[in-house]
């Protein structure tokens, strides 16, 4: 076996596209290994920096193996006259190298036919990766690619070297013009220079000698140095960013970082605003004090060893000055407008082309608000109506700011800023004063399933009110997410929806959501109709989603309460049900009856099947066996239990009850034939299973969950 490298040396690549794009780049490799036959289970390492795309491949083999192929030829019929071989035999002989009595006769479901066994030698692996592999460097996925060639081949920068070895040979494959060498390049700035590649598994080892390190050797390296510059403030530490720490560790080859400096006036602004600045738009690390406050420096991470001199240093300071100075000039430039005079404003606002202005959504999102926020007063939560009203008013008004138009990425967070600046609730208890403003910061949130919800209820009942609005309106236009295009962050939006209904515990269905949101656009009741049934089957989409990633259930246990009887439109109960089909899911007897609900719906399925009439409720009097008898009693008496237990929401202890059916259950299957001759017996058996799964499947649908070992598969004849 043989060790594979390939790399794509370019011009800078873009950080936030480095990581998905060596991950297809990965993957690609592996299937083409696999489908040509060259490798069985391969062993795979990513390397990825700004200037290059690697990959290094253990297992694989110098060639495909041989393989015997039946090739078909004519059909008898046409390949023999009066018994001897015809012209199209004797072609096809010589078409397949054989003798005429090495054909063999094989009969298909077409008739006989003559065929012939072939052996077909097995390519060597640099042939088939010369003519493969250019393919999928061309078909890798990029949000932009670059032209820069008349060969018509694209990439998202100018390709300027390849590698292709197996082992210490060069693969003679080329793409964009360019043939592949044993030949890297060293960091542009400490060590630009070609390199020579000795061997495949040499490949990190040669490029660390001129300063290239792979991505876990280079987050370390910052970690370390963020670490040690920060430790020269007495008391001070860098403040955790994983989103940054991804983008510069992208950004960089050989990584260091330095401290810098800023003025400590800038401080009067709010934190928000100068950690956006210094992170989104520069690429800094926020520092910050023992207590956790804010300090007046920040961490750069250089794509080189150092600044001895404190050059690069100083440029970076005045930059950052430059930025905080727009920064609280459009601070203070906004505060000449209070809030509630941006709502006007709001119309020279577009929304979307087709559904208004955000004015428009200002409206809608009050009037959904506010029935949201009734439902949820009348479920006994404590909520005050008022707060969400007026946070929904003015939650888009920072859309006009100058502040927002600078920093897109503080949009609902400045208008907090700012309500809480002005003061818009004097009248509110002193531990309630920026209700308003709370709700207004938070209703952008969660951003994703790793972000927090709301803080308070009324932000989180605008969040979902927003969120809500915006999801109903694209699909009223049909710009529904399709495959993996979702332009307008619909399922992140609907993924919020579901995170904070879930997390606080709302009173609220995804028909009460959108139901009245729907309402608020045009369209006959028909259109209206379809709609709201994409919508439905959307949200439950992402409520699968939520109790897989978020969650963290099994697949079969969200597969079995989504397909139950009960409605999955309340997302708080669902989530319960399956908290409680995870927790008894272990035990024997849950794992038995699992096993007979499966059976009894392929029996009652197939009884369906076949125009079998099934009746609505079993007649116990009809009845003949005392295993049907003692089963249609308890089925009664536990679906009592269960309904009422259902109500109370104690669901664990509701499967706990059905699970003691099972040897009821098993002495009924053991004793009694179902499928009799006797048509008012049949019918009555067959009522029993049928009210048997109906009942005991309103918590989860028992027949879904896997279970191991050897499962009946019931026909009719029982």
């Amino acid at each position: 076996m043989s060790n594979f490298l390939f790399e794509i040396g370019c011009e800078e690549i873009p950080a936030r596209m480095i990581d998905n794009a060596s991950a297809e780049l990965s993957r690609r490799v592996r299937e083409l290994l696999i489908h040509e036959r060259l490798a069985d289970a391969v062993s795979l390492q990513e390397f990825s920096t700004p200037r290059r795309l690697a990959v290094i491949v253990s297992g694989v083999s110098q060639a495909q193996p041989d393989i015997e192929e039946q090739v078909m030829g004519p059909s008898l019929k046409v390949a023999y006259k009066d018994g001897r071989p015809a012209a199209p035999a004797v072609a096809f002989a010589g078409k397949v190298g054989l003798d005429l009595s090495k054909l063999e006769k094989v009969t298909t479901p077409k008739g006989d036919y003559l065929a012939a066994k072939i052996i077909r030698k097995g390519r060597p692996a640099s042939e088939v990766l010369a003519e493969l592999l250019p393919r999928e460097i061309g078909a890798i996925y990029w949000p932009k690619n670059m032209y820069w060639r008349n060969t018509g081949e694209r990439f998202v920068r100018p390709v300027r070297w390849l590698i292709a070895m197996l082992d210490d040979r060069v693969v003679p494959l080329a793409f964009a013009g360019i043939h592949a060498s044993s030949k890297s390049r060293g960091h542009r700035i400490l060590a630009d220079r070609t390199v020579e590649i000795t061997a495949a598994l040499k490949f990190a080892e040669t490029l660390c000698s001129v300063k290239v390190l792979d991505q876990s050797a280079r987050r370390e390296r910052i970690r370390k140095e963020l670490d040690a510059a920060a430790r020269s403030l007495s008391g001070a530490r860098w403040r955790e960013d994983k989103t940054l720490l991804d983008s510069v560790v992208n950004l960089t080859e050989f990584p260091s970082a330095i401290l810098g400096n800023f003025d400590r006036e800038f401080l009067e602004l709010p934190e928000e605003v100068l950690v956006t600045v210094m992170r989104d738009h520069q690429k800094y690390f926020a520092v910050e004090d023992a207590s956790g406050k804010l300090a007046p420096h920040f961490l750069a991470v250089l794509n080189t060893d150092g600044d001895p001199q404190g050059i690069i240093r100083h440029g970076h300071e005045r930059v950052l000055r430059a930025r905080f100075n727009d920064a609280r000039f459009f601070w203070q430039t906004d505060q000449k407008v209070p809030l509630r005079e941006r709502v006007e404003l709001l119309k020279h606002v577009t929304f979307q082309k087709d559904l208004g202005s955000y004015y428009d959504k200002t409206l809608r999102v009050q009037r959904l608000c506010s029935w949201l926020s009734e439902i949820v007063r009348q479920s006994g939560m404590q909520i005050r109506p008022g707060v969400v009203h007026k946070a929904a008013c003015l939650a888009k008004a920072d859309l006009t700011t100058e502040l927002v138009k600078e920093f897109t990425e503080l949009q609902g967070i400045v208008g907090g800023l700012y309500a809480r600046a002005q003061q818009l609730d004097p009248d509110l208890p002193e531990n309630t004063r920026f209700a308003i403003a709370d709700a207004i910061y938070d209703h952008y949130k969660p951003q994703s399933m790793q972000d927090s919800v709301p803080r308070t209820i009324e932000g989180a009942v605008l969040s979902v009110g927003d969120k809500a609005d915006s999801i109903a309106g694209m699909f009223a236009l049909g710009l529904q997410p399709t495959g993996s295009k979702d332009p307008f962050a619909l399922r992140r939006q609907a993924n919020g929806i579901v995170k904070i209904v879930a997390e606080w515990k709302l009173p609220l269905t995804i028909t009460e959501i959108f139901k009245s949101t729907r309402a608020g656009y045009p369209g006959s009741d028909s259109e209206k109709t379809k709609t709201l049934t994409l919508l439905y089957s959307f949200m439950r989409e992402r409520q699968e989603f939520y109790l897989r990633e978020a969650k963290g259930f099994d697949y079969d246990t969200v597969r079995a309460v989504m397909a139950s009887s009960a409605d999955p439109d309340n997302i708080v109960e669902t989530i319960a049900r399956a908290e409680a089909v995870a927790a008894v899911r272990g035990s024997e007897d849950f794992k038995q009856i699992s096993i007979a609900f499966k059976r009894i719906k392929n029996i009652l399925s197939q009884v369906r099947d076949a125009g079998v009439d099934i009746g609505t409720d079993f007649d116990l009097p009809v009845m003949q066996e005392k295993e049907e008898k003692i089963l249609a009693k308890e089925t009664r008496r536990v679906s009592s239990q269960v309904e009422q237990l259902q109500k109370e929401g104690r669901y664990i202890d509701a499967l706990t009850e059905i699970s003691k059916l099972r040897p009821a259950v098993d002495s009924f299957f053991d004793k009694v034939m179902v499928m009799v001759e006797d048509a008012g017996l049949r019918k009555t058996r067959l009522a029993l299973l049928a009210v048997l799964l109906k009942n005991f499947s309103t918590i989860a649908d028992f027949s879904e969950i896997v279970t191991e070992g050897k499962e009946s598969k019931e026909s009719t004849k029982q």
